[in-house]
């Protein structure tokens, strides 16, 4: 790869660029708290570059035929198989990930990749001959202009190909804004897209934070944003940029429970559950938050997971044998911390406790500790709140329909699970948990690339998800043209 730079440059018209706003905040190993980089402030005349340079290059850019357009996608999936090590490292060293969940990130990326290769047929319209006597109707696709992508520190590599390949294929030109926290992955995507000869413009990457973000959501010639955080700032997001004219998907954060049933396998339940709670040190959208045990799978559960929890290998992710990274950051981990105390003085006993956890030789880590928090208040302001960190919350229902009640008052709607060995609650559960992506056996419950990524409620703002037929949709806007040709017309020409 190239040398990593101290200062993290923009990728505007096909050349990287030194940010004209003012150095930000430094990009941290959170295992370490080694300082990997410098990321810029970001402001209106970095983004004002970018977007100019992506909308020079759209009237070209969407004359290029989509099956020449995703020949750049083909080249681009093989560097990123030919770099995939590369990439999974420098993930884990700004993320604080293990390898072996770099790995999996890069993985589902890299799916997305290969679905928007698909274009020529999924970007197809449809038509209808003789819609009257001699009329003819047809709908057909065409790209937005140019697009913004806001995205987040817990996916550096993923969230990042959620959207880029459906957009450019789709005949957009593009500008993304990474976290400001982990920038280095995108950077080095950004350069093996640029080796593949995409034409200068059509990618566009911007760094930076709030000011930024503002900006973006300003510009008059962003035709679309694409955003994936915390909640608050999606709903700060949807309303700025639709007011200001702009089609907006928004994937907000996520209380993710799941019911363990009496019937469910104990050993492999707890397995599955442990980790979705405790991977990425349950620092992603996905992860177990509450688990709600139903009768009987009260004793079982909380005595298996404890011993689950308990015995997880934390660490620095580079590291061989590692089972669960840092949280990203000093301020993560007070906050994370702080929470597990409130939930105690709630009323919740701390079956385990990852408060001041300390890894030797590594005091300058972000680390937070597995923890178990038994006996969470159904209706306490903790079971609301998002954690985003190793934080598994246990609460208690008599049956399927008071835990199914327990996860319809929360007001997030990204994912659920249950945990049984019965087709009737499975069916049950899957029928009427409020939530868009739902799994049964499941502990994370990620859709494929070809799938939308769903989400209800709180945890999503707009009309079409990420991924799949989703993406096509939300990068186009629909043409109808409806055809008359009169024979006596055609005779004179």
């Amino acid at each position: 790869m190239s040398e990593m730079k101290k200062e993290v440059l923009n990728y505007i018209g096909g050349e990287w660029r030194a940010p004209v706003s003012g150095a930000g905040l430094e990009v941290l190993n959170p295992a370490t708290g080694a300082v990997l980089a410098v990321s810029p402030e970001g402001g209106a005349a970095d983004v004002k570059a970018a977007v100019e340079a992506a909308a020079g290059a759209f009237e070209e850019w969407r004359a290029v035929p989509p099956v020449e357009r995703v020949q750049y996608l083909f080249r681009f999936k093989h560097l990123l198989e030919e770099h995939f090590e590369e990439i999974a490292l420098l993930v884990t060293q700004e993320n604080g990930k293990t390898l072996a969940e770099a790995r999996g990130e890069l993985r589902r990326g890299i799916e997305n990749v290969e679905v928007a290769c698909g274009i020529p047929t999924l970007m197809q319209g449809y038509n209808l001959e003789d819609v009257a006597r001699g009329i003819d109707e047809l709908m057909f696709r065409q790209p937005l202009g140019v697009v913004a992508v806001i995205t987040p520190f817990n996916f550096p590599a993923m969230i990042p190909l959620w959207f880029l390949p459906y957009a450019i294929a789709c005949g957009n030109t593009l500008v993304m804004k990474p976290s400001d926290r982990v920038p280095l992955a995108l950077t080095r995507i950004a350069e093996l897209l640029a080796e593949t000869g995409l034409p200068a413009g059509v990618l566009n990457v911007v760094n930076g934070g709030k000011a930024a973000v503002d900006a973006l959501l300003d510009h008059p010639a962003v035709q679309a944003i694409s955003f994936v955080g915390s909640t608050p700032v999606a709903r700060y997001i949807y309303a700025r940029g639709s007011a200001n004219g702009k089609r907006v998907q928004c994937q907000g954060g996520a209380k993710n429970h799941v019911l363990v049933m009496p019937d469910a396998e104990p050993e492999t339940t707890t397995q599955i559950i442990a980790d979705s709670a405790y991977g990425c040190a349950g620092q992603r959208c996905l992860a177990v938050s509450v688990a709600v045990t139903v009768g009987e799978a009260r004793g079982w559960f909380r005595e298996s997971i404890t011993k689950a929890a308990s015995g997880l290998k934390v660490g620095d992710g580079a590291a061989a044998g590692v089972q669960m990274g840092p949280v990203i950051s000093q301020a993560s981990r007070q906050r994370i911390e702080s929470l597990i105390t409130k939930g105690v003085e709630q009323g919740a006993q701390a079956a385990v406790d990852g408060r001041g956890a300390v890894v030797a030789g590594l005091g300058a880590g972000s680390f937070v500790g597995p923890t178990v928090l038994d006996g969470i208040p159904a209706g306490s302001d903790l079971a609301e709140t998002e954690i985003f960190g190793p934080v598994l919350s246990l609460i208690h229902a008599a049956d399927i329909d008071e835990a199914l009640a327990i996860i319809s008052k929360n007001s997030f709607g990204n994912a659920s699970s249950i945990f049984t060995s019965s087709g009737a609650a499975a069916r049950k559960f899957r029928n009427q948990s409020p939530t868009g992506n739902v799994g049964v056996n499941i502990g994370v419950a990620a859709p494929m690339a070809y799938f939308p990524f769903s989400g209800w409620k709180g945890s999503f703002l707009g009309v079409m998800h990420a991924q799949g037929r989703d993406a096509i949709e939300f990068y186009t806007d629909k043409k109808v043209v409806i055809e008359r040709w009169p024979r006596e017309w055609s005779r004179k020409f």
